[in-house]
């Protein structure tokens, strides 16, 4: 569709939207678009559907559209929702544009004048009340018991139940937080105690809130958005005493959760409580991959033989860097560099590594046709590293991938842990 350049360089705010947070943070976002489209290079739904609004820029404009007071329709709600938030799109635009937050925020106003249809909002809502909730774990072990009986679709949900080992019980001087996630307890519990394992190697303790729960992203970007923030407040509430106590970071050891604590700082800007304790969570948050520097020197020094061990006896790996942490968190290479620093054969997709492998938190189950179509090109680009494991670093990137492949796909810190182990 033609589309004039000119009317990006400025917008001009329905009434209803001026002067109001959403619609200043919008207008300043999209000011930034010059309409150039690289980002559609980048976009998978545009690979997929080759329609200009199912990229970011045609996405844009239709937001655009709405905050000048044209009114939405099923058909703009459609095109929002088909977004992935992969934010790929940011890591390639020359402007800056933070398309994320400026989708977060035209989904909002889209959503408040354009009803969905009762079968769609019943699976939102159940998504976004079912997955952080206490009754997700006993519900999943109910699934594992049952798992052989499944039908296939239902089944590639539930992951095998998996022994996840013990958690270390050394006390160190070094402390960190750990966030332990909605779903990851009851999915994949060996990351969390394999993460845990791994820095207690190091001489690092790592501590859990108990009375923390889900980041807020599946609420978030379910749009309750104000429901999300109640749960990151909670989080906060949680981690604060921690927090005094000088522990020496938040690690996030699922690149989604840790994309949006680390987005804490944004999102309660405005709240006059928690706005600097957000800014200060956000500050400390890190991804897993962000300690792997200190963590491969500590082996290197204390296990000089590990490096020959790991080279000769760890099995080939492909990594699957996720959107949430090469584009969410601009972390890249990370993973790589120390894991072949400490010996392991690991490689990337030499084709199309930046793109969404269809998981994006609900994605896989709202949108499936498009999301398996995007898993099996992952898939397919991954197979030619002629790998034993697919490594990654995020839950739901693991369970999509799982589910479409007899190759084991972990978490990388899973597979650093058994090397550790077997030393």
């Amino acid at each position: 569709m033609p589309i004039n350049t000119l009317d990006f360089m400025q917008t001009k705010l329905a009434p209803e939207y001026q002067n109001t947070p959403d619609g200043l943070t919008a207008e300043a976002i999209l000011r930034k678009c010059v309409h150039c489209g690289f980002c559609t290079a980048t976009c998978p739904t545009y690979q997929l559907l080759g329609d200009e609004l199912d990229g970011p820029r045609g996405r844009i404009y239709l937001m655009k559209q709405v905050l000048e007071g044209v009114e939405p329709t099923r058909k703009t709600q459609m095109h929002l929702d088909r977004c992935l938030t992969c934010r790929n799109c940011e890591t390639t635009c020359p402007s800056g544009v933070d398309y994320g937050h400026l989708v977060d925020i035209g989904r909002k106003l889209v959503d408040a004048k354009v009803p969905r249809p009762a079968g769609e909002s019943a699976v939102r809502w159940a998504l976004k009340e079912g997955l952080p909730s206490p009754l997700f774990g006993p519900a999943m072990r109910l699934g594992q018991l049952v798992r052989p009986l499944l039908p296939a679709a239902l089944k590639a949900k539930v992951p095998a139940r998996q022994d996840a080992g013990a958690w270390p019980t050394a006390s160190h001087a070094r402390k960190v937080l750990m966030l332990q996630g909605c779903v990851q307890p009851a999915m994949a519990p060996n990351i969390n105690r394999a993460t845990a394992r791994v820095l207690d190697a190091v001489g690092i303790q790592t501590l859990v809130a108990s009375k923390a729960g889900c980041c807020g992203a599946v609420k978030f970007h379910l749009n309750d958005q104000d429901s999300a923030k109640a749960e990151m407040r909670a989080n906060i509430d949680a981690w604060w005493p921690l927090v005094e106590i000088g522990v020496e970071a938040i690690v996030m050891n699922a690149s989604g959760c840790g994309s949006t604590v680390k987005d804490y700082g944004h999102i309660l800007r405005d709240d006059a409580v928690y706005a600097e304790k957000a800014r200060r969570i956000s500050a400390l948050t890190r991804d897993l991959s962000e300690l792997l520097p200190v963590i491969s020197k500590a082996l290197r020094a204390d296990h000089p033989t590990l490096h020959a061990r790991i080279a000769a006896q760890s099995p080939k790996l492909a990594f699957h860097p996720p959107c949430t942490l090469q584009h969410g968190q601009k972390l890249k290479g990370g993973v790589e560099q120390y894991l072949g620093e400490l010996g392991f054969d690991i490689s990337v997709a030499a084709t199309e590594a930046h793109l969404c492998c269809g998981s994006a938190g609900t994605y896989s189950v709202l949108q499936p046709a498009l999301a398996y179509q995007l898993r099996d090109r992952k898939l397919g680009h991954l197979a030619a590293v002629k790998s034993d494991v697919i490594v990654s670093a995020n839950i739901g990137c693991i369970t999509h991938l799982q589910s479409g492949t007899s190759t084991p796909v972990q978490h990388w810190v899973e597979v650093l842990d058994a090397a550790i182990a077997g030393a």
